[in-house]
């Protein structure tokens, strides 16, 4: 076996351990997923509190509790299924809260920017959290009208681990232009897809036709 699998294997384990700890405590898995917006939380607050002088050591705060809560998100739903508490409200319930996750994130970093005067990438944040929001907006509504909607790269874990990587290694600037671009082609490319599925599906329907007497 390779490291990266021994590595694997070894997170899985750590992972099941931790599941099965909190499934016996009987912890409410929707206590869980706003606990990790809690966590986000602090993690907005430390990206706004940041200044000039501080900005590095704060900014690697916020990544280390974004990490933190990403593992609140990974943990709620295996809880919910082992503790058989798996409802059709638990899944509205999380993705209504990792929402707002979303939204203090790039709140905390619009929030720091205007505090150091960079008005240039506080609309470049803004044009960010409006495309995050839209790539998940995009997927529901194109879901209650076609059935699935998969399409496109810039999912929520992809923008998670991109906010990582810019806040661990101070590389903020250029990972909010990655998201920028990559979340707004998502959402074209959804739209696109969804327009191809409903005409498809319109074309197929049988015509009706009226006789006049």
């Amino acid at each position: 076996m390779s490291w990266t699998g021994a590595f694997g294997r070894g997170c899985r384990v750590l992972l099941t351990a931790i599941v099965d700890r909190m499934a016996l405590t009987r912890i409410s898995p929707n206590a869980l997923t706003f606990l990790g917006l809690v966590i986000n939380s602090f993690a907005a607050f430390f990206f706004g509190y940041a200044t000039a002088e501080n900005q590095q050591r704060m900014f690697l705060y916020a990544g280390m509790v974004i990490i933190l809560a990403g593992f609140m998100d990974m943990v709620d739903g295996r809880v919910a299924r082992a503790t058989n508490q798996v409802t059709r409200f638990g899944a509205f319930f999380d993705s209504v809260v990792d929402r707002y996750s979303d939204v203090a994130l790039f709140f905390g970093l619009l929030v720091y920017y205007a505090r150091v005067n960079r008005f240039f990438y506080v609309v470049l944040v803004a044009v960010v959290m409006t495309g995050s929001v839209m790539v998940s907006y995009t997927r529901a509504r194109a879901e209650s009208l076609i059935g699935t909607c998969k399409v496109g790269f810039m999912e929520r874990p992809e923008r998670l681990v991109l906010v990582i990587i810019g806040a661990v290694f101070n590389r903020m600037a250029p990972v909010l232009w990655v998201i920028a671009v990559l979340s707004n082609i998502t959402v074209t490319h959804r739209i696109y897809y969804t327009w191809q599925r409903t005409r498809s599906e319109e074309m197929q329907k049988p015509q009706t036709t009226i006789s006049v007497a």
